[in-house]
């Protein structure tokens, strides 16, 4: 048997790769490159020291995915991630956010239905729960959004509860990932997204590197510590850790599991500038600027429910966090 991994050469796909070739797994990777770089390919068999399947294909290609499913008749399991991502992108253009991740994700769902594979684990978003009116938020919260990337998601996530209710030999796992940072300790493999970043660690690394001058903070008058947006941050292994307990849990199961991966700790922007600057003896310059549209002030998750029933919890700190982030960007800056 062997696992389908879409989007598994971006940042959080590789890492997730990279766990699963550890622990002996078979994987396909389709991935289209774009958000994420060819050269990902090597740096997975360099960590893991397997080799393994790989199409440069597109989602929204589905006679490209049935080829896929056609020469690997023994693709059990689909671990979901390719979609675009950014949530203030998603605000300027919905239409191609709606397109690439409803449609795209609706096409693998037809092919994995045409060839009896009925396993998936999915890469949703905390963004489903929209601006709660509590934190720590837990899965049975009211669902809602702010932004179209977040709509994506939870669309996906009703396309996924209906198919489970039309047939019931789904397996289902739904993952509410809130804000993965960090990177593979190697150094090799981290977030290194095209054209200027999107998300806050990335950023910071630039500004640290010198590519950048300063770090935007979008708004500083939210009701939060210091004005700035609070979220929950997690090291991006502890993330990929937690697909393989998902997985593991999807081929014992069948209906519809969802959980949120998180730490369980909120940290402002501001107090993860400090942290990268205590962890890493380098000073951020950074400017406040305008709120961006879609973001809400506070998000950090509940993730006792994990820990419950995956046997799953966080285990790195936000310092190790911004150390193993700045160790990636210093060596694939200069």
């Amino acid at each position: 048997m062997s696992i389908l991994v879409t989007g598994g050469i971006g940042y959080i796909g590789s890492h997730t790769s990279v766990e699963l070739l550890n622990i002996g797994e078979e994987i396909i990777i389709m991935d289209n490159f774009s958000n994420s770089n060819p050269k990902r390919i090597e740096e997975i068999e360099k960590l893991s020291g397997e080799k393994f399947k790989f199409y440069e294909m597109d989602l929204l290609d589905k006679n490209g995915m049935e080829k896929i499913f056609e020469e690997n008749p023994e693709i059990d399991s689909v671990i979901h991630f390719a979609g675009l991502k950014a949530v203030g992108e998603s605000v300027a253009k919905p239409i191609e956010y709606y397109y690439n991740n409803v449609v795209g994700t609706l096409n693998l769902l037809e092919v994995m239905k045409k060839y009896n594979c009925k396993k998936i684990v999915f890469s949703s978003s905390a963004t489903v729960y929209g601006d709660p009116k509590t934190v720590p938020i837990k899965e049975d919260f009211p669902l809602s959004t702010t932004n179209p990337y977040g709509t994506t998601k939870l669309m996906i996530e009703q396309i996924l509860n209906d198919l489970y209710v039309a047939d019931n030999e789904w397996s289902i796992i739904l993952l509410r990932y809130f804000n993965p940072i960090g990177a593979h300790k190697s150094g090799l493999i981290g977030e290194s997204p095209n054209g200027i970043p999107n998300n806050l660690m990335p950023y910071i690394n630039r500004v640290a590197s010198g590519k950048l001058e300063c770090l935007n903070v979008f708004g500083n008058d939210y009701k939060t510590i210091d004005g700035t947006g609070v979220r929950d941050y997690i090291h991006v292994v502890d993330l990929a850790i937690g697909h393989l307990k998902a997985l593991e849990k999807a081929r014992n199961t069948q209906g519809v599991k969802i959980y949120n991966l998180g730490t369980g700790n909120g940290y402002s922007v501001l107090e993860v500038i400090k942290a990268f600057e205590d962890a890493n003896n380098i000073k951020i310059n950074y400017k406040i600027v305008a709120r961006r549209p879609g973001d809400i002030a506070t998000c950090f998750a509940d993730p006792t429910k994990a820990k419950n029933e995956l046997g799953w919890e966080a285990k790195y700190g936000i310092l190790e966090m911004c150390e193993d982030g700045w160790r990636f960007e210093k060596n694939n800056c200069y």
